[in-house]
């Protein structure tokens, strides 16, 4: 089954940051995914997001309010598989 990772934020580098690093964790570790950037902003409050960016794994908030490194994503993502 394909996980659903989605990068919630406004747009801004750090957002986008956010989207590259998950991106390149998911094909580092082979991670069966799809990685999507959402930047609509009443998605973001629908979902109850307070910080941006966001990392959201199968409808499940994972990490908020800062980018995480490659490494790290690379864990935390193992983790879901």
């Amino acid at each position: 089954m394909t996980t659903q990772i989605r990068v919630l934020g406004p747009g801004c580098s750090r957002c986008q940051k956010l989207y590259e690093n998950t991106s390149q964790a998911v094909a580092e570790i082979g991670m069966d995914a799809h990685v999507e950037k959402v930047d609509d902003i009443a998605e973001i409050v629908r979902r109850g997001i307070l910080a941006t960016p966001a990392l959201v794994v199968d409808e499940e908030l994972v990490l908020a309010g800062h980018v995480a490194s490659i490494p790290t994503l690379r864990e935390v993502l193992a983790e879901r598989r």
